[in-house]
């Protein structure tokens, strides 16, 4: 193998797994492409059973990681093993022994991306992360080079499947809960036996870490970026947003805003005219705006085997070929030189402006109405549609209302009043309104 860049992959699982499969399968046309071969040298995984299935050649499977890492056979090292711990430890030592690391571990870049770029630029080799936002959407590629002469204003994104599945199945059977459509996913394999990181808007947000650093050129602090799930979204929701002509994504969304930048991950109603709006099922879309390129849109599968394993390999591909041409470290990994990256600002969600749908549970009699609006009326929120629907649950019914753009400070302080009124039943949902005619 001495005339090719060979690969050891620490981690056979799903993705792992669909890696090596590519590295086996289309090795012809990896090699048509690069000029050279990529070979499989080393792979590690702990599950005898599962190593087996891989078809490895003899003496490239192995149940120790360190041993593909202190290889020094070994050019390139793809850690899927996922997590924070281990698998840092892992990149770490591989960037100490003058290996290149490919990954699609979007924890890990989220938590720990800064202290590891700053360890593979002192030993110059690359860091490669493709496959940790969007699948095999070819996204951070976009943002780190095609880019390149804009000052990106915004980038939002539906980057969960599992979330965006449940929200397109709630809508496509009308009346079926979060719960019910939840446990469908777990069914069909689409959502975790423990779901939280994808419903909870904690996976959106490790990806948006990474989207904000590449798009805005600086370094973001996963706590700083708010975040928000889609547990609470009800069916009655689902329709009255059609009402106001939206559909309810799960949006991870950053954007300029006077010198500040917003990152946010909520549930979000987004006008159904708006393309992001027609994504729908297991498909991840990000929608990237620049000063001078405009509008884009960047769509397809955003998770599963194949298509992470596509953007690893391409990942693999392009490392070859700076390994090649002695050009290892040639684009910063985040977009900007270091020397130009600095934390930014990052602006507090009570600050943040938006227009707001809000679901209140109120008794059904004279004066609620007007009491309410007199409420949101003194926090300097005005009204722009009022839904009052006459249907009762449990002696409440529901009052629906679709804000002009307001302060979220100013909207949080007013539904705390509002929820102390002896009218109000429930507490109220509150769901931002993402508009290119705000």
């Amino acid at each position: 193998m001495a005339d090719s860049v060979n690969i050891g992959v620490v981690g056979a699982g799903t993705v792992g797994g669909g890696v090596v499969a590519v590295l086996m399968r289309n090795a012809d046309v990896i090699e048509a492409r690069l000029g050279f071969p990529l070979a499989l040298a080393r792979v590690a995984e702990r599950n005898e059973q599962r190593r087996a299935t891989l078809g490895l050649p003899e003496g490239v499977g192995t149940d120790d990681a360190l041993a593909v890492v202190n290889d020094p056979g070994v050019d390139v090292v793809v850690e899927l093993i996922g997590g924070t711990t281990l698998a840092r430890d892992l990149t770490l030592a591989a960037f100490a022994a003058g290996k290149h690391v490919v990954t699609a571990n979007k924890a890990l870049v989220a938590a720990h991306g800064e202290e590891l770029l700053a360890a593979a630029q002192k030993a110059r080799v690359d860091y490669a992360f493709e496959a940790a936002v969007g699948g095999g959407i070819p996204i951070l590629r976009a943002l780190r080079e095609s880019f390149t002469g804009d000052r990106i204003q915004s980038v939002q994104g539906i980057v969960n499947g599992t979330a965006n599945f449940i929200l397109t199945r709630m809508e496509d059977e009308r009346g079926t809960t979060f719960p019910e459509v939840l446990a469908e996913a777990q069914r069909l394999g689409y959502a975790e036996a423990d779901p939280t990181y994808d419903v909870e808007g904690i996976d959106s947000a490790h990806k948006l870490a990474i989207l904000v650093a590449l798009a805005f050129g600086g370094q973001v602090r996963l706590e700083d970026v708010y975040v928000e799930g889609i547990t609470k979204i009800e069916p009655l929701d689902i329709d009255y947003a059609e009402d106001f002509g939206c559909r309810i994504k799960l949006l991870a969304i950053a954007k300029r805003a006077d010198g500040e930048i917003e990152a946010r991950v909520h549930p979000t109603m987004v006008p159904e005219s708006q393309l992001i709006a027609q994504v729908d099922g297991v498909f991840n879309a990000v929608a990237v705006t620049g000063d001078f390129v405009g509008p884009t849109l960047f769509y397809g599968r955003g998770a599963g085997a194949d298509a992470t394993a596509s953007a690893v390999v391409g990942d693999l591909v392009e490392v070859a070929r700076a390994i090649r041409s002695d050009a290892a470290a040639r684009v910063p990994a985040m977009g900007f030189q270091p020397a130009f990256r600095a934390p930014l600002p990052i602006r507090p969600m009570d600050r943040v402006e938006s227009l707001y749908y809000l679901h209140l549970k109120v008794m059904d009699q004279p004066g609620v109405l007007s009491d309410i609006a007199g409420v949101l009326g003194r926090h300097g929120i005005s009204i722009g549609r009022v839904i009052q629907d006459g249907r009762a649950e449990h002696e409440a019914v529901s009052l629906v209302m679709m804000t002009h753009r307001a302060v979220e400070r100013a909207v949080q302080d007013a539904l705390a009043e509002i929820e102390k009124m002896g009218c109000v039943r429930a507490p109220t949902t509150l769901i931002r309104v993402e508009s290119d005619e705000d």
